[in-house]
C-alpha cells in the first residue's frame, strides 16, 4: 500500500493560504515508468494553444463535472480506464488501494469529506512549453484534488503548482519533487493554479480525484 503509507507516514499539513497536505514516495517504479511512458498527443503540433485551462480544446463545464458532451478535449487527456487499462497495469494497482476502503476512509478523516460513496479519476498528464493555469478553484464535484510530480528529466522545482490567497495573491508553490505530491479538497478559497513558467523537456504529473460523478473506479 505505498500510496496509504505515505499519506500515512510521510505527509505533512499546511494551512496557508488553505489547508492542504504534501506527501513524498507515494507512486511505485512501475507506476512511475506507466506515466513517464504515456503518449500524450502534444498541443503545439494541433494548431492549438494552451489558454490557461486543462480543457484545451473545446471543454467546458460540463466536461469537467464529466459529462462527455461537454468538449472535445478528452483527446488530449489521459485519463486512466477500463477502456486503456492494460497499457496501465501499475496504475490500475494504484487506482485500487484508492479504492481500497482503508484507504479512502484515511483521506476522508483528513479533509473531513465523506467518500464512501465516491469515485475516483486519475489522468496523467504532460504539459510542455507554453502550459499554464489560471488560477481557479475546483468543481464542488471533486471531493479531493492533487497532483503527483514526476520530475524525471530535472526539471525546475519551481514548476510545481501555485497557491493563492483569497486577493489571488501567489503564496506559495508546492516544489516539483520527484514523486511528491499534495491534496486539498474543493472549497471556495482554494485557489491554485500554474503561472507561465519555462518547461525546457516536459512537465509530467498524474491528476488524482475523489469525485462524485460516476468513472470507472468506484470506491470499495
Amino acid at each position: 500500500m505505498t500510496f496509504l503509507n505515505s499519506i500515512k507516514n510521510e505527509s505533512k499539513k499546511y494551512e496557508i493560504p488553505f489547508d492542504h497536505w504534501e506527501y513524498n514516495n507515494p507512486l511505485t517504479e512501475g507506476a512511475i515508468e506507466e506515466i513517464i511512458k504515456a503518449d500524450i498527443p502534444d498541443v503545439s503540433k494541433h494548431n492549438l494553444a494552451y489558454d490557461g485551462t486543462r480543457a484545451i480544446d473545446g471543454g467546458g463545464a460540463e466536461f469537467r463535472k464529466g459529462i462527455a458532451s461537454g468538449g472535445k478535449a478528452i483527446k488530449f487527456r489521459c485519463f486512466v480506464s477500463k477502456e486503456n487499462a492494460s497499457q496501465f497495469p501499475n496504475l490500475v494497482k494504484f487506482i485500487n488501494e484508492l479504492q481500497s476502503q482503508e484507504t479512502h476512509q484515511t483521506i476522508s478523516k483528513m479533509i473531513n469529506k465523506d467518500l464512501s460513496n465516491s469515485f475516483v479519476r486519475v489522468e496523467v498528464i504532460c504539459d510542455r512549453e507554453g502550459f499554464w493555469l489560471k488560477p481557479h478553484c475546483d468543481i464542488k464535484e471533486k471531493l479531493m484534488s492533487g497532483l503527483i510530480f514526476v520530475n524525471n528529466k530535472n526539471e525546475s522545482e519551481d514548476l510545481g503548482t501555485d497557491f493563492y490567497n483569497q486577493k489571488l495573491e501567489k503564496v506559495k508553490t508546492v516544489p516539483y519533487k520527484h514523486n511528491s505530491g499534495y491534496f486539498f479538497t474543493s472549497g471556495p478559497n482554494t485557489w491554485h493554479g500554474m503561472e507561465k513558467k519555462k518547461i525546457v523537456n516536459e512537465r509530467r504529473c498524474l491528476q488524482v480525484n475523489y469525485v462524485t460523478f460516476k468513472t470507472d473506479w468506484k470506491v470499495k
